[in-house]
């Protein structure tokens, strides 16, 4: 077994625990959806958000909606690089896995425009 990483991100409506939270869960069902993940092999997962959501903890959400209570997770800010996207939050899940697994990285809502 060895460890890859899926990256995602979504945008967030507003700077709000509630639409925090909403992004986090509808972000990381897709995440496990489209990859088949199992929460058993996630070795760990790391959010960012930009300066402009700090209205909670997205790994909050993962660790209670979600019942990943025993997923290592931090929660950083992204660099504050002008012009960029605004209201995002990107996830990074690791996970153990084949070697012949290849991830699908999912990219939701306004973050769509990162991938172009």
């Amino acid at each position: 077994m060895i460890t890859k990483g899926i990256r995602g991100a979504i945008t967030v409506d507003e700077n709000s625990a509630e639409a925090i939270g909403s992004a986090v869960i509808k972000l990381l069902k897709e995440m496990v959806k489209r990859n088949n993940i199992e929460v058993e092999l996630i070795s760990h997962v790391i959010f960012s958000v930009t300066q402009d959501l700090d209205a909670d903890f997205p790994a909050k959400y993962a660790r209670i909606n979600l019942k990943w209570k025993d997923v290592p997770m931090m929660c950083f800010n992204e660099i504050d690089v002008k012009g960029s996207l605004r209201k995002c939050l990107r996830v990074l899940i690791v996970i153990n896995c084949s070697e012949n697994f290849i991830p699908e990285f999912v990219y939701l809502d306004g973050a769509k425009d990162l991938r172009k």
